[in-house]
């Protein structure tokens, strides 16, 4: 089912792609991705992505989607991998080498609005707070997670299912919940 999804989205994805920027050799898409590049997407090698309740059932039938604001700065390593799941970059995110973003996550380095009514009223999109997102190497984060604005995950360091990441994660460790907490240290 996934080769098909692939021959099948394929002339779109290309098309979709190369509007947007984006090398389409560099991405085994299986479904159709959804990009609005607005600043500088870099993209290395052999960025795996499921973007379809049949690629990866574990997405809740969701598509993967990635939005680049004006000026914003996206960075995916190479070979990472990427399951139903959207990335909001008004700011600055970076995604380490060989890592993996499980079925349905949802990475944002904005607030997408200010929490004052009256900033909200003035202008909601331009006030809103945002801060970059650093990834690192070999990092896994577990299917429905959140990944807020402002966090950094070190190298090797695992998030559970379902966490919303609010705080800096040191590397080799294992964090879940809501919010994510310290469950153990990984040995190297």
């Amino acid at each position: 089912m996934k080769t098909l999804l692939y021959i099948l989205y394929w002339p779109l994805n290309a098309f979709w792609l190369s509007l947007q920027g984006v090398a389409f050799w560099k991405v085994h898409c299986y479904g159709f991705l959804f990009v609005s590049n607005k600043g500088t997407f870099k993209l290395g090698k052999d960025f795996l992505v499921n973007s379809h309740r049949f690629a990866n059932i574990i997405g809740s039938g969701s598509s993967s989607s990635i939005m680049i604001g004006k000026n914003a700065k996206l960075t995916i390593g190479e070979d990472v991998g990427f399951s139903n799941s959207t990335i909001c970059c008004r700011e600055e995110i970076t995604i380490g080498d060989h890592s993996i973003i499980g079925g349905n996550c949802k990475i944002w380095d904005t607030d997408f609005h200010p929490t004052s009514i009256e900033q909200r009223t003035i202008d909601i999109d331009s006030n809103a707070k945002n801060s970059p997102i650093y990834i690192g190497k070999y990092v896994f984060i577990g299917a429905e997670s959140i990944v807020m604005k402002g966090v950094s995950i070190g190298d090797f360091a695992v998030i559970g299912a379902g966490s919303v990441v609010r705080t800096n994660i040191p590397e080799n460790e294992v964090w879940a919940g809501n919010p994510a907490v310290f469950v153990k240290k990984l040995s190297k």
